[in-house]
């Protein structure tokens, strides 16, 4: 990790590289989400433009009847999207140093976590700040109940139900039911 690299660690970052987030770049673009996104929480619950105006300005893409319930908490915003007719409700972090995509139609509970950061196992390079990320994917029309975690990586097929409480380890193809940790298949559904 530590092999001559011109680029800048906000270019590795985008492009999915170990980086050092610790980058004058970054800093300021981690502030200005967590500015949009605390005054996204200032703002009253009948705000509704106002609301829609932040998270436009915030995220990278945000679909037609989409709502998302502050608190919400990201790192940059702009590595976020959201399809039309999504729900997100109370709670939601979205650690979005990789990509996450969010599909149409989809319930984000209560308190759910989207984390997309992985760092070193070894510990030289952790003491020394490198990091990565892998993207989310959720697909069209997914449930995640309250509580889910969804570990850097995994994308969530359409269709999919992700019990209240699971911790995501591992992709899930569309149109199951997934419970636990690590969450599991443990039914079909009819498509």
């Amino acid at each position: 990790m530590t092999e001559v690299d011109d680029r800048t660690m906000r270019e590795r970052m985008l492009a999915g590289d170990p980086y050092i987030a610790d980058d004058p770049d970054l800093a300021a673009e981690s502030i200005r989400a967590r500015v949009l996104c605390h005054r996204l929480g200032q703002l009253s619950p009948d705000a509704g433009l106002e609301r829609r105006e932040l998270l436009v300005e915030l995220l990278g893409a945000i679909g037609e009847d989409t709502d998302i319930r502050p608190p919400f908490q990201c790192d940059y915003g702009y590595q976020t999207s959201l399809g039309a007719r999504t729900f997100v409700n109370f709670g939601l972090v979205c650690l979005d140093v990789a990509r996450v995509t969010i599909g149409d139609d989809v319930q984000i509970g209560p308190n759910v976590q989207l984390l997309t950061p992985t760092h070193p196992v070894e510990p030289g390079p952790r003491r020394e700040k490198w990091e990565g990320a892998a993207p989310i994917t959720i697909g069209d029309n997914v449930w995640l109940g309250g509580g889910v975690i969804v570990c850097p990586g995994v994308t969530i097929g359409e269709n999919t139900v992700v019990g209240a409480g699971a911790v995501v380890t591992r992709d899930l193809p569309a149109n199951v039911v997934a419970v636990g940790n690590p969450a599991r298949v443990v039914r079909t559904l009819d498509a």
